[in-house]
């Protein structure tokens, strides 16, 4: 697997969250998701749509597990919709893993990536989420990234 680290900045986001098991549910809420990004002008060559597992399937039940999808949004936006909430994200090093962006591809990285960290002697924050990072470059090339932090 091709990992380099980079120094992802803190970011102000919005978000739609959607609880329960990670699988399909996390793809229709990020295509819902999509729709809100372009129905609200957000879509331009510098978006970053970030998917968010904040749980750990391994600690936590399934049905209580939350996905957000999300937009990295300038810090003085404002949420004025019901649909999104606005959050952040915390900056910091982070293992980038570039991957084709297909279902099968993603699943096998989320299998791989432990392995892969260890192997590049590195060591997972568990005080971070791991991101799904799109940006509309990678989109159109096919790929995306997997963003793991590490110490």
């Amino acid at each position: 697997m091709n990992v380099t680290v980079e120094d992802i900045p803190s970011s102000k986001i919005v978000y739609i969250r959607q609880k329960g098991p990670y699988g399909m549910a996390n793809s229709q809420l990020m295509e819902k998701f999509k729709g809100w990004v372009q129905s609200n002008s957000f879509t331009d060559s510098m978006s970053v749509i970030l998917g968010i597992a904040q749980d750990n399937p391994a600690l936590v039940e399934p049905e209580n597990c939350r996905y957000d999808a999300c937009l990295v949004v300038p810090e003085d936006y404002s949420v004025d919709s019901d649909e999104v909430s606005a959050g952040s994200i915390r900056g910091g090093s982070y293992a980038v893993f570039k991957i084709p962006h297909t279902a099968e591809a993603v699943q096998k990285a989320w299998v791989d990536i432990f392995t892969e960290l260890a192997n590049q002697g590195l060591t997972l924050d568990e005080t971070r989420p791991i991101l799904e990072r799109y940006t509309v470059e990678l989109v159109n090339r096919h790929y995306c990234e997997i963003c793991v932090p590490v110490q």
